[in-house]
């Protein structure tokens, strides 16, 4: 698998080892599985991935789905290993200019700098770093900022006023750049494909893809499309070619520690969150619920299915103002990529027809209601798959 991008001097470090952090909606109706995975749909996961392979290049996954007979979950067995997603999808590597001298080891990976929370942006790049997603970042401070900034300052015993006072603005330093620099690559032109209008055509695709760069690299470095456009203004993305430029968050993913004893989710505050065995909050993600009061699942839960790059079964009997629908068709089998309507991972919960995933719309998450799983961005989809587990407790409070 060719590489699909690089992020040239992007070197993060984090000042505060005490925290632990880990790794598009056409219609709303689309974003929630009427079906887990079907059985022996997924998309054969690539060797070994090499210097700068990025996610959603090909599709990622493991084991089974649901049973198209009966609609028995098949469990699956995931691998860590298996998913090891780079730093915000991309890998960073020095290069070395021409004429630039020769130095010794110590000066030739110098520390970066720390960067200070001085706007909003600056506020919701650090809370992604750290793990307490803001959700798209924008530069906009809104409520979900708002509410990931109080959970950060829960977790390290801050009063939790959701303000940038000066305790806080020294918990939340970490070092590395706010902005750098995105090269494209041959492979992320090749990857695009048009996606199907219809379930049927969506369903004739063999992997549903990015369909155009400014899509493609908005997701890899979890901010909105408007963010790219307003900080690249001479840029036409219809034009972008390999070896064009951009310029595009500092994300970072750091490594894991620990896995999810826990996974909490607040339906006041649309809010996900992971806790580890000591009730240590990890991880804190905004997402979607139900629409309807009574399509909400509460209480205690379980993951029964851990899949990443799933496929999603379509039920015209779910979508009765479809073409499907209409002409009285069958179900139909959508291939796995990050515009699969489950997006790019779905955690099976044990209520049949109910699950954790992602979206193919991440603008949407924590806007907009669900039929009754619980959407994600992608992103955060992907590093809640690496701290959960078949059996993993699943708690829906209100």
């Amino acid at each position: 698998m060719a590489p699909l991008g690089v992020a040239v001097g992007l070197g993060l470090a984090f000042l505060n080892p005490g925290t632990k952090t880990p790794s598009k909606t056409p219609t709303q109706a689309k974003a929630d599985p009427a079906h887990k995975p079907k059985n022996n749909e997924f998309t054969k996961r690539p060797p070994a991935a090499k210097e700068n392979v990025l996610p959603h290049q090909v599709p990622r996954s493991t084991g089974q789905g649901i049973n198209p007979t009966n609609g028995s979950p098949q469990r699956q067995v995931y691998s860590r290993s298996q998913n090891n997603l780079q730093a915000g999808g991309t890998t960073a590597r020095r290069v070395k200019l021409p004429g630039s001298p020769n130095r010794s080891p110590l000066n030739q990976n110098p520390q970066p700098e720390v960067m200070p929370v001085r706007s909003d942006f600056d506020l919701q790049l650090v809370l992604d770093r750290l793990g307490f997603s803001p959700g798209n970042i924008d530069g906009l401070s809104g409520p979900q900022t708002r509410t990931a900034l109080r959970a950060f300052q829960s977790s390290v015993g801050l009063s939790t006023t959701g303000q940038l006072d000066a305790n806080t603005r020294q918990r939340l330093a970490t070092r590395g750049p706010a902005w750098t620099t995105y090269v494209v690559q041959t492979n992320d032109v090749r990857a695009l494909r048009p996606m199907g209008r219809t379930w049927t055509e969506k369903a004739q695709q063999n992997f549903l893809a990015y369909e155009s760069l400014l899509e493609l690299i908005a997701e890899r470095h979890h901010c909105s499309e408007r963010l790219l456009q307003r900080e690249n203004p001479r840029v036409n993305w219809a034009q972008l070619q390999p070896g064009s430029t951009v310029k595009v968050p500092g994300i970072a993913t750091p490594p894991i520690q620990g896995r999810a004893a826990v996974v909490r989710i607040r339906l006041a505050d649309r809010t996900l969150q992971v806790l580890d065995e000591t009730g240590k909050l990890m991880l804190h993600f905004p997402c979607s619920i139900a629409a309807r009061v009574d399509k909400r699942p509460m209480g205690e839960l379980k993951v029964d299915t851990v899949a990443p790059g799933p496929n999603y079964t379509f039920d015209p009997a779910k979508f009765p103002n479809t073409p499907e629908a209409r002409a009285g068709g069958g179900r139909l089998i959508v291939n796995p990529g990050p515009n699969n309507p489950v997006g790019s991972v779905w955690l099976g919960l044990n209520r049949p027809g109910y699950g954790i995933h992602g979206t193919p719309d991440p603008s949407k998450i924590g806007r907009t209601e669900s039929l009754g799983c619980f959407r994600l961005a992608n992103w955060n989809a992907e590093r809640l798959l690496t701290m959960v587990s078949v059996g993993t407790r699943v708690l829906v409070e209100p």
